[in-house]
């Protein structure tokens, strides 16, 4: 059984807490949210899923639910005590540890694990990418954030929210917003949306570095964005000589949010 909004406020001051506006938490206290993303995760019985941000529990109930073994990792301290009287019981193992300086060889025991986490704002795209980039063996994810933070992550050549972060996610996997969240179901009560995000990885890199390097394709990419309206020939010009551009069919007046991840590549490649 997972929490209410009645009985996560009760166990919260049951132990003189509140939530840390500093951390960025905001716990979900609707037991249909949480199935809910439980399902999307797709796992049960058999998977190994690793819960990011585990607060009080809710999200790991509803995971404990499918089947799947779920470690829960939490970062703040002083909600280890109820969190291990909530889920502990259920089957949960408990894990201390900050996500982006955890130690995921001793996690993933050389086993793949999906990630399964309700992720503050601040946080979001780095670990997301940090795991991408460090640990092959977390296969999938699916992450709860802010609405435009998924829809950033997700994004493809020509959508608003393309950008540097986009194509580094698309080198190394596929996403896609799978659901949204209103504020109603949290507490307390955000003031934006959240996007569930599914994020699968790629059995390899997108690009092959045979072709062009990760190190030289992403600093075309990370420059280019830094001046996302200006056309690729102004962005790029103490980068890429003028000659790549007809050697990589690339229009050099083209702006960096219309490529694509190949064209990028392409280009990167005729330096």
């Amino acid at each position: 059984m997972t929490h209410s909004r009645t009985s996560l406020s009760a166990l919260l001051t049951s132990h003189g807490l509140s939530p840390s506006r500093a951390l960025g938490q905001n716990f979900v206290v609707d037991p249909n949210t949480v199935r809910r993303i439980a399902r999307l995760a797709d796992v049960g019985e058999g998977d190994r899923v690793l819960e990011i941000g585990a607060g009080l529990g809710s999200l790991t109930l509803a995971l404990l639910e499918t089947g799947a073994s779920v470690t829960a990792m939490e970062v703040d301290r002083h909600l280890l005590e109820p969190l291990r009287e909530v889920v502990v019981p259920a089957g949960a193992t408990v894990v201390h540890a900050d996500a982006l300086h955890a130690d995921y060889d001793a996690l993933t025991e050389g086993e793949a694990m999906t990630v399964v986490a309700n992720l503050p704002y601040n946080i979001a795209t780095p670990l997301v990418l940090h795991l991408l980039e460090t640990v092959p063996l977390i296969t999938r994810m699916l992450v709860m954030v802010q609405l435009e933070v998924g829809e950033r992550l997700a994004a493809s050549a020509g959508d608003e929210a393309y950008g540097a972060a986009s194509l580094r996610l698309q080198y190394f996997a596929q996403a896609k917003v799978v659901g949204k969240v209103p504020p109603s179901v949290f507490l307390p009560r955000p003031k934006v949306d959240s996007g569930l995000v599914a994020v699968t990885r790629r059995p390899e890199v997108a690009i092959d570095p045979s072709v062009v390097s990760e190190a030289d394709l992403f600093a075309v990419i990370r420059t280019a964005f830094q001046h996302r309206r200006k056309m690729l020939r102004r962005s790029l010009e103490h980068l890429v000589p003028a000659d790549a551009y007809e050697r990589s069919g690339i229009d050099p007046t083209r702006r960096p949010e219309d490529l694509t991840l190949e064209e990028f590549a392409r280009l990167a490649a005729a330096r």
